[in-house]
């Protein structure tokens, strides 16, 4: 039985306040299968305190909750709520949260498809601009997302971090003269990079443990990164490395629709690149694609599909679009 997002938020508050040290949260599995994890309810105070701070919340600031409850990025915006008496509004999940509200809010936590949404309803853009502190977190913001958002009056981050983490550990502007590429820690948070140019995080408040991650970033001096893509998304064709997230990022303002790249076995590259997308598979398509992408980063195959995997919380679901991929792309022989 599916609850009421109210009766979800009053069966958190009711775990919350439970005897038990812990709260139960589940992983995206938008790289992998999706597990529960235990935190403890003191690191997810820290995390709520750290964003607290950072934004100056205080008692009675009103705060959107329109996120799945099932995942840390649900919980912890109740959590900052019970942290700082702010007066939460929540609102069943959805692609058009902004819809049905009709105050405006100090603070709201979205993932890139709400945001992308609204933009496109007049009513709900405005909303959207009222907003004092707005983070975007769950999912890349692709360019042309984070161009139209550039020019907005309110403070508009890009977050970073995972479950692991109990939401972010870092911030971007995407917004006004401060806007950045590049993600700035949080306080008592340390990033470093491995030999193999992947993230390492120390952040003690909030993690039991320095977390090694698969996010391939670029670490400048001051701390500050910017992320390339992950590890496990490297497809290799022919002996060169292809970053998934940088193909699609070329690709995303060309393509009406969703899409995802991905790959299937090639017995002479090793890994041939496929393109699926909801948008049908033209010639023009494919003329536009040459003209993008370099020869090594075009498609060997490019499939139509009438939806695209996304985990829970709307991130690609890379184990089965690879699946998919495999099933609907034409098998290389040569």
């Amino acid at each position: 039985m599916i609850h009421s997002i109210q009766q979800q938020v009053a069966d958190f508050i009711k775990d919350w306040h439970s005897d038990s040290p812990t709260i139960c949260v589940q992983t995206s599995g938008s790289t992998g299968t999706p597990k529960k994890m235990d935190v403890k309810k003191t690191r997810m105070l820290e995390s709520a305190k750290i964003t607290c701070q950072f934004f100056g919340l205080k008692k009675n600031d009103k705060a959107l909750l329109c996120l799945p409850l099932q995942y840390i990025a649900g919980k912890m915006v109740v959590v900052r709520a019970l942290y700082a008496g702010l007066d939460l509004y929540s609102v069943e999940p959805c692609g058009h949260p902004l819809a049905d509200v009709d105050m405006d809010f100090d603070f709201a936590a979205m993932i890139p498809l709400q945001v992308y949404n609204s933009l496109q309803i007049p009513e709900e853009r405005q909303r959207l601009a009222a907003i004092k502190y707005l983070i975007i977190g769950g999912g890349a913001i692709d360019e042309t997302l984070e161009h139209e958002l550039s020019g907005f009056p309110n403070a508009i981050y890009s977050t970073y971090g995972m479950t692991e983490t109990l939401s972010h550990i870092a911030l971007r502007r995407i917004s006004g003269s401060a806007a950045s590429l590049y993600y700035t820690p949080l306080s008592n948070v340390r990033v470093s990079l491995s030999q193999e140019s992947t993230l390492i995080i120390d952040a003690p408040l909030v993690a039991n443990e320095t977390l090694f991650t698969n996010d391939i970033a670029a670490l400048r001096c001051d701390g500050t990164f910017r992320i390339l893509g992950r590890k496990d998304n490297v497809i290799n064709s022919g002996g060169i490395k292809i970053q998934i997230e940088e193909v699609e990022r070329i690709l995303r303002p060309h393509i009406t629709g969703n899409f995802a790249i991905s790959h299937i076995p090639h017995p002479k590259l090793g890994e041939a690149i496929v393109l699926l997308t909801e948008e049908a598979a033209t010639i023009e398509l494919k003329n536009k694609i040459r003209h993008l992408l370099p020869r090594y980063q075009e498609p060997l195959h490019i499939c139509f599909v009438e939806a695209i995997p996304l985990t829970g919380n709307g991130k690609p679901d890379r184990k089965a679009i690879k699946k998919l991929a495999e099933q609907v792309c034409p098998a290389s022989t040569h």
